[in-house]
């Protein structure tokens, strides 16, 4: 299965396979991947963990001490990343990234990870004030509007203007898949009713166990606050793969039950 279109590239390097932007290939100060399997990023064994990102870290020529991963929990708190704690190894399970879902970063050097397996991951750039960010947003981050607390950061902590930032939507599960219960499409409902688009937003489902299920676009919502930020919508890149239509090369827990793996995105601003 070859995931490329008019937006990503689809890299395979012997067992090594990741996705690119086209976009983002556009700028030779950034290095970038979204990372498919056979690679696995939910290992506890943190060894592990840092052996499978070296892979790629390798591939791509980084080094592997440049990487920084947040905890991620289901917020909506995005931080800024002066400086890695770290000097000689990654950031990973460190306490100052605990509960963090997005992180951005001005600095070279530093490479951002959030990881999913079927929440909507988000590459950001700046290409005129030179910002990175690295955002993670699942159905609770969508409720939460992350991807709006990371655009007002850049825009009031880092200079960044809506207009400028290129926003890329990595693979995840869509609206063909996305199927949750009553309680979750009234929340989405009572949030979102100000977009005046709850008909595209919300598909009726079949009835199951006597209970009526729905289909949700979280990627539209997100897209639907960008553009309300100031973002252009052709600076919106959407991969335009859904995680569980493609789990043969993506990690997806709606596919791939209790044992599914996380793939990760990352991305570096290099010292050019």
């Amino acid at each position: 299965m070859d995931l490329s279109n008019e937006n990503v590239i689809h890299i395979k390097h012997d067992e090594i396979e990741y996705l690119q932007f086209k976009r983002l290939n556009q700028y030779p100060e950034i290095s970038h991947a979204y990372i498919l399997k056979p690679i696995d990023l939910r290992s506890h064994n943190l060894n592990d963990v840092v052996q499978n990102y070296n892979v790629i870290f390798e591939d791509l020529n980084l080094r592997i001490e440049t990487l920084l991963r947040p905890h991620q929990k289901h917020t909506n708190n995005v931080l800024g990343i002066r400086e890695k704690k770290n000097k000689n190894k990654p950031d990973i399970n460190m306490e100052y990234l605990e509960n963090m879902d997005g992180v951005i970063t001005d600095k070279s050097e530093i490479t951002l990870a959030t990881t999913n397996a079927d929440c909507i991951l988000f590459l950001i750039y700046d290409p005129v004030n030179k910002i990175i960010a690295n955002v993670h947003s699942g159905w609770r981050g969508t409720f939460a509007k992350i991807v709006e607390v990371a655009i007002k950061k850049m825009i009031n902590e880092y200079g960044s203007k809506s207009e400028d930032i290129t926003v890329c939507i990595c693979p995840s599960i869509r609206k063909c898949h996305f199927e949750v219960d009553v309680d979750v499409k009234e929340e989405f409902e009572k949030i979102f009713s100000y977009t005046n688009r709850l008909d595209e937003i919300i598909q009726d489902g079949e009835i199951k166990e006597g209970k009526q299920k729905y289909f949700i676009d979280t990627i539209l919502i997100n897209k639907i606050i960008l553009q309300d930020l100031g973002v252009k919508k052709e600076n919106i890149i959407d991969s335009g793969i859904c995680s569980v239509c493609a789990h043969e090369k993506i990690h997806s827990r709606r596919a791939d039950g209790i044992d599914y793996g996380l793939g990760s995105a990352i991305i570096q601003k290099k010292e050019l």
